[in-house]
């Protein structure tokens, strides 16, 4: 008879996101993994074959707490231009908010990971490409209704604003100042006028 697995999957990705967030994957043992989880290497192993099993988990459990609710808010019907800055303002609160400075993973994995494994690139291109479908959405709905400019593409703008959120999340990595993440943030909402 099979043994019930005895330990909660995702309290275990939970605290497997932030080892990777703090050390990135390269950095990150399994021991390390052990420590935050409460898991043996075998238990971690039979739950998800393999240290890559695991970052997948954890990369798929990162957009859905982090990227999907940004997906949400982009998709409420509220102003452009507010939500818009509601996200941007969002980054800045996370990246300063808590002291730990932990990176965001979209980043982290794009610099580490996506250009050595398929799987990672595959799921960081999903998440990007939600995260501008619905700006894209969100931008032409305005555009049309002359709330924005219409001097660039919807689409433009969308990409234009999804790589100056990521580049916030860099830059709040070298140097977590909120007072100049919230500037830069502002200086790349001007591109909505």
């Amino acid at each position: 008879m099979a043994r019930t697995r005895e330990f909660d999957l995702d309290a275990a990705v939970i605290a497997a996101m932030n080892v990777f967030r703090s050390k990135g994957y390269e950095g990150t043992s399994m021991r390390d993994l052990s420590e935050a989880t409460g898991l043996g290497s075998g238990s971690i192993y039979a739950a998800f074959g393999s240290k890559d099993g695991l970052y997948l988990a954890v990369l798929d459990l990162y957009r859905q707490r982090y990227a999907t609710p940004i997906v949400d808010l982009l998709r409420s019907g509220n102003d452009a231009r507010a939500v818009i800055r509601e996200v941007f303002i969002g980054a800045v609160d996370d990246i300063t908010g808590d002291g730990r400075h932990l990176s965001c993973l979209i980043v982290g994995a794009s610099m580490e990971r996506a250009h050595q494994d398929v799987r990672v690139a595959d799921r960081l291109r999903s998440t990007t490409q939600s995260l501008e479908l619905a700006l894209y959405d969100l931008l032409a709905e305005a555009q049309v209704r002359g709330q924005i400019t219409t001097d660039r593409s919807a689409t433009d703008l969308a990409g234009f604003l999804v790589t100056s959120l990521q580049g916030l999340r860099v830059m709040g990595a070298i140097n977590p100042d909120r007072a100049a993440l919230t500037r830069y943030a502002e200086v790349a909402l001007t591109c909505l006028d």
